[in-house]
């Protein structure tokens, strides 16, 4: 009989297919962020596609914020009562039935439904893959640079989804585009079926674990005030530049080449600043919180110099300011979910700092009034004073930090079962 294969040659290639289901996950958000249209062309959908004007599109867009939170939350819960496996099957493919009724839907009511359903679904996968990444690797630094590579494919597939969509709109027409989002949904939801294992979780009353106690954790508070404040700042690139790009009557092109700068710089500069910041260690390289607070100095900065410009070329060198933030302040959020989350919340704690990136998308709105009222110095000076919240809140977080520690490791019992699974 031949000797059986040594434990830690099996332990090897498991720990190796659970990082590849890893990748495959990563690879998949890729793919359904840059065939997202249903997010980015659903506002165009409803004022000019259908007619029913810009009030009704503001409403949908309304709509679709408050699914937004919503569907956080009911996809974290999700995550950690069921498992991934269940949590991104059954919300991709509610996404996938979202995004073929808004290519049916006609009246203004329906539409603002799914609107509503689209928002609850459309980052529904941010905490089920999350929490994979958490279960997948061994070290801190591994599992915060995944969470960086995570937060990294969102942005570039944002970024391929508004270049091409408005290209696809214009030959093929909204509805195409939304199916084809809702096949993206579809597939994600196969390939989350098709590599991810089924995993017994423990439920909530077996756990104690709930919102309430989530939210009780002093340290996610902070973390998620220095998200929704430094979120502010980065989701300018996509709500404050049109707005000043359009009182200088700059052309749509010279927003899509200000996006086109800002999607080069953050393909360039992730590798090198990921391995600087993180480093190729089990343990990241520098605390988190000074990363954090770095990241939305740098944010601020960026956006409140982007708020004095008055050419393409201008607007193009503070997009690409904006990148260095965009990176220290995802490598920052990224260490926290893999570091200081408790054992099975995983998918609470990424949707409450998902939620507050969600909730971030709301105060720009009133950078228009702000432009009207005050001015570019006004708009600037705004933006700069959100900054300044962000980096403040991330000076208790620190402290709160080094209070409670790391996150509780993983048992020696459940890693088994994981990597069993995954092998299997």
């Amino acid at each position: 009989m031949s000797a059986a294969p040594p434990i830690t040659d099996h332990a090897t290639s498991a720990v190796r297919s659970t990082r590849s289901v890893v990748l495959v996950l990563i690879g998949s958000a890729l793919v359904l962020k840059a065939a997202g249209f249903a997010w980015d062309f659903i506002g165009y959908y409803v004022s000019d596609g259908l007619g029913h004007g810009t009030t009704a599109a503001g409403a949908a867009l309304t709509a679709f914020g408050v699914g937004w939170c919503v569907g956080l939350a009911t996809a974290g819960a999700l995550t950690d009562r069921l498992g991934q496996r269940a949590a991104l099957v059954t919300l991709m493919t509610l996404s996938s039935l979202a995004c073929f009724a808004l290519a049916l839907a006609q009246s203004l009511p329906a539409l603002l439904i799914v609107a509503f359903f689209l928002g609850m679904t459309m980052e529904a996968h941010r905490p089920a893959v999350s929490a994979t990444i958490n279960t997948a690797f061994d070290s801190d630094a591994g599992r915060t640079r995944a969470q960086a590579w995570l937060y990294w494919t969102s942005n570039v597939g944002i970024a391929l989804c508004a270049a091409g969509g408005g290209y696809a709109a214009h030959h093929h027409g909204y509805r195409t585009l939304f199916v084809i989002n809702g096949l993206a949904c579809l597939a994600f939801a196969l390939v989350a079926r098709r590599v991810l294992p089924p995993r017994p979780h423990a439920t909530d009353a077996e756990s104690g674990l709930t919102y309430r106690r989530v939210l009780a954790d002093l340290s996610l508070r902070w973390a998620a005030l220095a998200s929704l404040c430094g979120m502010t700042c980065a989701w300018g690139l996509v709500s404050v530049l049109p707005l000043l790009m359009a009182s200088d009557n700059l052309p749509p092109t010279s927003y899509g080449a200000v996006m086109l700068a800002n999607t080069i710089a953050v393909l360039v500069l992730t590798p090198p600043l990921t391995r600087i910041l993180v480093g190729a260690g089990d343990t990241p390289k520098y605390p988190l919180a000074p990363i954090l607070a770095i990241g939305c100095a740098i944010l601020g900065l960026g956006i409140g110099f982007a708020a004095l410009q008055h050419t393409t070329s201008g607007y193009a060198l503070a997009a690409v300011l904006l990148v260095p933030g965009e990176i220290a302040y995802s490598i920052g959020l990224g260490a926290y979910i893999s570091t200081h989350v408790p054992q099975g919340a995983t998918g609470r704690y990424q949707a409450v700092i998902s939620g507050s990136q969600a909730a971030a998308s709301l105060p720009p709105l009133g950078i228009a009034l702000a432009l009207h009222t005050g001015g570019r110095p006004l708009v600037a000076v705004l933006l700069l004073s959100t900054a300044l919240a962000a980096v403040a809140a991330c000076r208790p977080l620190a402290k709160t930090l080094r209070r409670t520690g790391s996150r509780t490791p993983l048992p020696a019992t459940q890693k088994r079962l994981d990597l069993e699974g995954a092998e299997q």
